[in-house]
């Protein structure tokens, strides 16, 4: 929910409360409701509303209690507000409204800066300690809900998006050659801290943030499971594990139930949404309200998993729609999607979802997905194979799987101002799976997808399309305590029956086998995954238009050879390099990035 913003100055000048106004401007389809601004002097907050929790008007920001010296702006959700809320009541606080936003102010009041440490859900909060002159950062564990960061000498700016920061103005738009590397290397993801672009950079996951008035600061990363067997779990066999997962993920399930406005589900047909439809039924959800998705055919190959979905729909009676698209909607829905995306993200279905939550938002205010588990349950295909490779041997198995291109092959491709001499994206993925705390090559790979790459991929997708129509997605596999204790879970459980094993055993409780036994689907739309007609020249016109020219990203011939009519061995390699490199032009193109 919600779109925050603010800037602090450390020379002594007042905030451009102009800018932050921008800023906030530019968030109002994540924030329909209501807008805010607060100024204290160094620190100017800016905030869009999208009402969810407390829909009267106290629970509207930048909310400031004084008699606590506190101001805040917040994006996302609590999900145990009304436990902390009781907690902090008989502690002696009082309460003006029903929010969790408040909720976040008196834990801070309380705790300090270990106020973090309590709260569940998903959440990027700009809060102002306004007696010891202090700006406090923090987002949640996941990296669900994004915060981006400008900083330039004697000023700070944030925002929930990067297109915010840019209408604020004076940001340094040049391409970062690292984040362009990694971007290429491995399917459009660009972990945090790094943006596309030198001036922006991302507060990373679990990570808290504090500023002091002079400009100085400091960061602690707040959460970091460990992957690795807990000797008090060693008597657990296949049901323990079963059971504990199936018991932390009916928690997480529930307590993404909390809103005062309806709450529904985006029913892939695939084991993982079908799985929320089936626990919140048997929660005693009635009449739920599910939304599918689908495109025309191609090829043979299906544009929908109408069958699966409908299947779940009539086995829980679900208020269920079916929502049909033609290629004809897919380039305008392009151009939209690109305005909306925080960043580029060359994924196929971020169109699909920007769709799909523009039919869904009509509905409702708040749906729960299925993103996220995959990457905690073992379910891609490259997360076999590492079940037997070596601790040492993680880097390679991962990255002959995952990456798009090689370093070699990056500096043939793009423009010699971008060329790098190291490979930096295979010198972050070796850090990272080198890193203490997992104790196999798949315990390795999995913290890689969870905490690295899945914040700054289906997270981010979803996020940034849903709140373009003010949409507000819950992540119910991203829980903590379910992720926490899903890396404590060996990994022979989790790759078992192809992948996903543990959770294929959850399923069996409650969904039918033909749901959960069926090849593993993705989001399709197959005049996406092609690139043809009217979309492929689209992305023809983007990389060939004079500002891709001055730019210089991506060598010509290179260019011109994505563009030649491939044979049929070369299509579908072909048309996902194409429509990367495309997408990123055209995203710098429709922010006027030059």
């Amino acid at each position: 929910m919600c779109g925050i913003s603010g800037e602090a100055r450390f020379d002594g000048r007042s905030p451009d409360a102009a800018a932050v106004t921008r800023m906030t401007e530019a968030m109002r389809s994540r924030g329909p409701d209501d807008e805010g601004l607060f100024a204290d002097g160094w620190v100017t907050l800016g905030h869009r509303r999208l009402t969810i929790i407390d829909l009267s008007d106290a629970g509207g920001q930048p909310m400031v209690r004084d008699d606590l010296g506190l101001a805040l702006v917040f994006n996302g959700c609590i999900y145990n507000y009304p436990e902390l809320r009781e907690e902090l009541r008989r502690a002696g606080y009082a309460f003006h409204s029903t929010s969790d936003t408040e909720v976040i102010l008196v834990a801070y009041a309380h705790w300090g800066e270990r106020f973090v440490d309590h709260l569940v859900g998903m959440f990027a909060i700009g809060l102002v300690d306004r007696v010891r002159r202090r700006l406090i950062l923090a987002r949640d564990r996941l990296g669900i809900k994004p915060l981006y960061l400008a900083e330039t000498p004697g000023r700070l700016r944030f925002a929930s998006t990067l297109p915010a920061l840019l209408r604020a103005g004076d940001v340094d738009t040049g391409i970062d050659p690292v984040a362009l590397h990694h971007y290429l290397s491995w399917h459009s993801i660009v972990p945090a801290p790094r943006t596309v672009l030198r001036g922006v950079r991302k507060l990373p996951p679990a990570t808290l943030r504090v500023i002091e008035a002079d400009g100085s600061s400091r960061e602690e990363v707040y959460w970091r499971p460990d992957y690795v067997r807990e000797p008090a779990d060693a008597g657990m066999d296949a049901a323990d594990w079963r059971a504990s997962i199936g018991e932390a993920l009916r928690a997480a399930v529930r307590r993404r139930l909390v809103a005062d406005v309806p709450v529904g589900v985006l029913l892939s047909g695939g084991l993982d949404s079908s799985l929320i439809v089936a626990l919140l039924a048997e929660a005693g959800q009635q009449h739920l309200r599910t939304f599918s998705i689908g495109f025309d055919s191609r090829d043979g190959e299906s544009g929908d998993e109408f069958h699966y979905s409908d299947l779940v729909a009539r086995a829980y009676d679900t208020d269920h729609h079916r929502i049909r698209l033609a290629d004809d909607d897919l380039v305008p829905a392009v151009r939209r999607a690109v305005l909306a995306m925080t960043e580029p993200m060359g994924s196929h279905d971020v169109v699909a979802f920007h769709l799909l939550s523009e039919q869904v938002a009509q509905h409702v205010k708040v749906a729960q997905s299925g993103q996220g588990a995959d990457e905690v349950f073992a379910g891609y295909g490259y997360h076999q194979p590492l079940v037997e490779a070596p601790r040492h041997g993680a880097a390679e198995t991962f990255a002959a799987a995952f990456f798009d291109r090689g370093h070699d092959e990056l500096r043939r491709i793009v423009g010699p101002a971008y060329a790098l001499e190291h490979d930096a994206s295979r010198d972050l993925l070796t850090g990272h799976l080198a890193a203490p705390g997992a104790q196999t090559a798949l315990d390795a790979v999995l913290r890689l997808d969870t905490h690295l790459m899945l914040p700054d991929d289906p997270v981010k997708r979803v996020d940034s399309m849903s709140m373009a129509w003010g949409l507000e997605v819950r992540t119910p596999f991203l829980d903590q305590d379910l992720v926490t204790l899903a890396a404590h879970c060996p990994p022979e459980h989790k790759v078992a029956q192809g992948g996903k094993g543990v959770l294929k055993e959850v399923a069996r409780e409650v969904l039918p086998a033909e749901v959960i036994d069926r090849p593993k689907g993705y989001f399709p739309v197959p005049a996406l995954r092609n690139v043809d007609g009217p979309v492929r020249e689209l992305v023809a016109e983007a990389l060939q238009a004079p500002a891709a020219r001055e730019r210089g990203l991506f060598r010509p011939e290179y260019v011109a050879h994505l563009l030649a009519e491939p044979d049929r061995a070369e299509a579908a390699a072909g048309s996902n390099k194409l429509w990367q490199l495309g997408l990123l032009e055209l995203w710098l193109q429709t922010h006027d990035i030059r």
